[in-house]
């Protein structure tokens, strides 16, 4: 079962910036250069390098270079990092504090020529962690506040995204406006909206006016006893309504990339069913749990990604990415063109 109606015709053409994420690709090892480069290949418009490891190195000459060569392929760089809340499960230390990692993130994304940063707050173990998500946004919120003066300098916006079921789109809004739009926006993430317990349109819904950047997948979810698995997928293999989601990402985010980012076959246990479970989560709903239940019961399971037998398990997981990642790629595309083509008739 999808979870939108059919989409109503376009109004305007509908021509967003496609692009991929490094790290839909992060079995191969590649550098950033053979990033850009497979993304020539495909012939896609957008990059965004998510993590500092992607660089071979962050000297200013070699990031000036990497532009000069996406410039001369057509391609817009987005850059980015991991985790600026300094108590995150998966802050990494290793470039010093939150504030100066941020800071680095703004200073690489004014090199490239990015119009975002893009950052998170952490994964969906620190909703359990002392104080909840509220403590950890409290502290993401001051670490955004410490660097406003440079991204207003920049004119870069930090684009915070809702990541492996940290915060949830609301959420996620609200800490947006503590730091304040001027300088803050959202980079959504349509399969962690499920993992954070909320429909993907339901995403888009609340976050589009603030969204500057993506990281989009299908998503897929099924019945268990203890509550669901959600499973990841390419674009146009799972449960969303991609022509009624990208009709209204053009009313609501036009200028947002459409940056895709393939995790497929990965299972995500959700024992919705376990009171325990609803302690992490104190402003659900009975609403909350309905919903997922029945997107649930409509799925039916499927198998994660295994490297058949008999094959090289690292090159078998490389082309399952390059083949998940070319098919999204492909079928927005044809949403993209279908819209089209009905906004003309």
């Amino acid at each position: 079962m999808r979870v939108n109606q059919p989409a109503p015709a376009m109004k305007t053409p509908f021509q967003p910036k496609l692009g991929l994420d490094n790290y839909a690709l992060r079995s191969l090892g590649w550098k950033a250069r053979q990033i850009l480069d497979h993304a020539a290949s495909l012939k896609l418009d957008a990059v965004l390098f998510s993590d500092f490891d992607v660089y071979e190195s962050l000297a200013a000459d070699h990031l000036r270079d990497l532009k000069r060569r996406a410039d001369d392929l057509g391609i817009q760089l987005y850059a980015g990092m991991l985790s600026v809340c300094p108590s995150s499960v998966i802050f990494d230390p290793r470039r010093g504090t939150a504030e100066e990692q941020l800071r680095l993130c703004l200073r690489i994304a004014k090199t490239l020529g990015s119009p975002v940063a893009r950052c998170v707050l952490g994964k969906v173990e620190d909703r359990r962690s002392p104080g909840g998500i509220t403590a950890r946004m409290a502290e993401t919120l001051a670490v955004l506040r410490a660097v406003r003066g440079e991204a207003l300098d920049t004119g870069i916006k930090i684009a915070v995204e809702n990541h492996a079921g940290d915060m949830n789109s609301t959420e996620l809004l609200e800490l947006v406006d503590a730091a304040g739009r001027d300088f803050v926006g959202a980079t959504l993430d349509t399969g962690n909206a499920l993992w954070a317990l909320e429909e993907p349109m339901t995403a888009l819904e609340t976050l589009g006016p603030v969204t500057v950047c993506t990281g989009l997948r299908d998503s897929y979810l099924w019945e268990t006893p203890e509550g669901a698995t959600l499973q990841w997928t390419s674009v146009g293999t799972g449960l969303v309504d991609w022509p009624t989601f990208f009709r209204r990402f053009a009313e609501l985010c036009p200028q947002a990339p459409v940056i895709i980012e393939t995790i497929s076959g990965r299972p995500i246990f959700l024992p919705m069913l376990r009171d325990f479970f609803w302690d992490a989560y104190p402003g659900a709903t009975p609403a909350t749990l309905a919903a997922m239940l029945r997107l649930a019961r409509a799925g039916e399971p499927r198998e994660p990604f295994n490297p058949p037998a008999g094959e090289d398990g690292q090159r078998a997981t490389e082309q399952h990415q390059l083949a998940e990642l070319e098919r999204s790629v492909r079928h927005c595309r044809r949403v993209f063109k279908g819209l089209n083509e009905a906004a003309r008739s």
